[in-house]
């Protein structure tokens, strides 16, 4: 599926929405705390753990916006969550120690097997690096671990604003010197590509279905006209010719 919309010759970047559409976070999250938690002898059911934390991440970017919380990175936010839901968890045993390496986990989120060889064709010709909420030192963390080759990373803490703010957007744009519609997004989630596409940004959707685990029911398949509807990154490449 192609839009066709001016300037497509023109695309100069490729910026990326960065969990769920690069990173598998649910199953890197579930694999590592399972183990953590047997090599520590702590029972807990981890997998509802982190299906809860992930649950916090909107609601509490939400009270940044709101103004209910000053500016506060995510690395931040995963924290306070946390600590609140191994609490409700009633998980015991952890020491400070361990919350800091447990909130460090989003730093450790392993890629999607077709994210790296995509994005190492797709950085051949095209500026790439992440569009995310997440903040600087996380994603170059992640680059580092999986081998992404981002030319530029474009956190939420650059704009002091979460997506979908139009400051991050725009502000990418901005950074890079280019007109919204010589820059894509690439992202597994419609309601961003559509904020993107409000400001002139080219669009490519890629499906993670399996991104929330089995009882997944949105972002399955693509809901709007985006310029691309590709299986994968690397298929993204294929399609842009590279």
């Amino acid at each position: 599926m192609r839009r066709i919309v001016a300037g497509m010759s023109d695309l100069r970047a490729i910026v990326f929405d960065t969990f769920g559409t690069v990173v598998d976070w649910r199953t890197s999250l579930i694999t590592e705390l399972t183990a953590f938690g047997a090599s520590r002898g702590i029972q807990a059911d981890w997998a509802a753990l982190v299906d809860d934390w992930r649950g916090a991440y909107a609601p509490s970017m939400a009270r940044v916006r709101k103004g209910d919380l000053p500016w506060t990175k995510l690395d931040d936010l995963h924290r306070g969550s946390l600590d609140q839901l191994v609490a409700q968890h009633g998980i015991v045993g952890l020491s400070e120690a361990d919350l800091v390496h447990i909130n460090l986990g989003w730093h450790r989120l392993h890629a999607w097997p077709d994210s790296v060889p995509g994005m190492v064709r797709l950085h051949q010709r095209f500026i790439t690096g992440p569009l995310s909420n997440g903040n600087v030192s996380l994603l170059l963390d992640l680059a580092r671990f999986n081998g992404l080759p981002w030319g530029m990373i474009f956190g939420s803490d650059i704009y002091r604003h979460f997506k979908p703010d139009p400051e991050t957007y725009l502000g990418a744009c901005a950074l890079l010197s280019l007109e919204p519609d010589q820059v894509m997004l690439c992202a597994a989630h419609n309601a961003d590509l559509a904020a993107a596409q409000s400001h002139g940004m080219q669009t490519a959707f890629v499906p993670r279905p399996t991104e929330y685990g089995p009882r997944q029911v949105k972002d399955t398949k693509a809901t709007g006209n985006w310029d691309y509807v590709v299986t994968g990154i690397d298929d993204l490449a294929t399609k842009l010719g590279v």
